[in-house]
This record gives C-alpha cells, sequence and structure tokens, in this order.
C-alpha cells in the first residue's frame, strides 16, 4: 500500500536512537526533521530536564500532544517522538495518521546504558534510575507494539545502518515521494 507521502514517524523508549536516526534519515531523504522533545523544549525555551523541574511531566505531555496536534494533517517528514509519546491514547491516533510508524528498539542493557549517557533525563532522576527505567520499558513495550508497522532492533546497529534498514524496508532509498507501507500496516 502507498501511502502516498506520508512521514515516516519514529517511537520506541529513550536510548533507542530515535533523534540520531532521524538526522541519519533526514540527510537521506532531505525530508524535514521535526523532533518532538526539541518542539516541546522550543515552545517552553528550555530544556527537557528544566521542564519536568518546573513544570512537570503533565504539562510536558500536554506540550506533546499539542506538538503533535500541529503536525495533522500531515506534511511529509522524519518525526522523531519522546519515549513516553505512546502513554496517551490521543496521541497513539495522531502517530498513525501520521505516517509509518517505526519502532526503534534494542535490549534492556543497551537502551539504559544509552538514556543514561548524558545524565540529563529527567525520569532517571529517582534513587533507582535502573529499576524505573525496567519498569517503563515494561510499561510500553505493549504500547509500542501495539502501533509500529516496522520493528527495527537497533543494539547491534549503527545510527546509519538504522536509517539504510528503515528506508530498505519502507521501499524509500530515493528520496522521491510515495513512501511505501508494508502490508501489515492498518
Amino acid at each position: 500500500m502507498n501511502s502516498g507521502g506520508k512521514s515516516v514517524v519514529l517511537i520506541g523508549m529513550m536510548g533507542a536512537g530515535k533523534s540520531s536516526v532521524g538526522r541519519c534519515l533526514q540527510r537521506r531523504t532531505k525530508l524535514t526533521l521535526l523532533d518532538t522533545d526539541e518542539i516541546v523544549a522550543s515552545k517552553f525555551g528550555m530544556s527537557i530536564h528544566e521542564i519536568f523541574s518546573k513544570y512537570g511531566e503533565h504539562a510536558f505531555r500536554e506540550t506533546e500532544t499539542q506538538a503533535l496536534r500541529e503536525m495533522t494533517p500531515p506534511k511529509q517528514a522524519i518525526i522523531a517522538t519522546g519515549g513516553g509519546i505512546v502513554l496517551r491514547e490521543e496521541n497513539i491516533a495522531f502517530l498513525k495518521r501520521l505516517g509509518a510508524v517505526v519502532w526503534l528498539n534494542a535490549n534492556e542493557e543497551t537502551l539504559f546504558k544509552r538514556a543514561s549517557r548524558s545524565g540529563n533525563r529527567p525520569l532517571l532522576r529517582g534513587e533507582n534510575p535502573r529499576e524505573a527505567f525496567a519498569r517503563m520499558l515494561q510499561a510500553r513495550l505493549p504500547l509500542y507494539a501495539n502501533i509500529a508497522h516496522l520493528r527495527l532492533d537497533t543494539s547491534m546497529l549503527t545510527d546509519e545502518e538504522v536509517a539504510v534498514a528503515i528506508l530498505s524496508k519502507l521501499g524509500r532509498l530515493n528520496p522521491e515521494p510515495g513512501l511505501a507501507i508494508p502490508a501489515t500496516a492498518s
């Protein structure tokens, strides 16, 4: 089925590589890259960590949903999302309408290691970040699986290899319009 130029939407847990793979896809396709975390940070004029500290997760999630609303009807783009975007049913409906939903996944240890690297993940600031991460991951896995048209394990791949795999699987190796969504799409 041809989507008529819909977007590639990257979902997955923090540390899966959504933003960096999004940049690789943008370079390869010349499509606009929209990163929901960057949009939210821009709307507040502060970092994600500062938003969580000053306004809380609820305000962040509200603004994240608003960013998705503003993307519909979609202009063809690469869309990198925050790891918790699937926690709201309203967001899931928006994501499905935007285009081919690609779930970037990795084993838990790899995801945690990558997510912990920067030290500025607000949801990993508690007493036991490893345990909090495991709980978040288990809660989100079925949500990612439920909406993904395509799932890729990024554990052993570079960002460029993931981008090439996505484009290959979606039949999008040249930047001409018309993203082909796999037959498993709803």
